[in-house]
């Protein structure tokens, strides 16, 4: 046997703030396993954050090419 219910979003937010921490904790956790852009958003910005970075050897190097290249550019 099923029964369903109808929770109006306010009420639900209402329900979810009287939970107790442990069992708050517990719902967060399977709705984060369910949202599957929270994990991706994770990903990338880890990724981000850890990503290799120019020396300022090379962001030198850049601005001396790009400077050549628009010499030659004009010529």
């Amino acid at each position: 046997m099923q029964l369903q219910i109808e929770i109006g979003f306010e009420q639900l937010i209402q329900l979810a703030k009287k939970l107790p921490s442990q069992q708050w904790m517990k719902m967060k956790q399977e709705v984060d396993k369910q949202q599957p852009f929270s994990k991706n958003t994770g990903d990338l910005e880890s990724f981000l954050l850890n990503a290799p970075t120019f020396s300022k050897k090379q962001i030198d190097e850049i601005a001396k090419t790009r400077k050549a290249i628009n010499q030659w550019r004009t010529k």
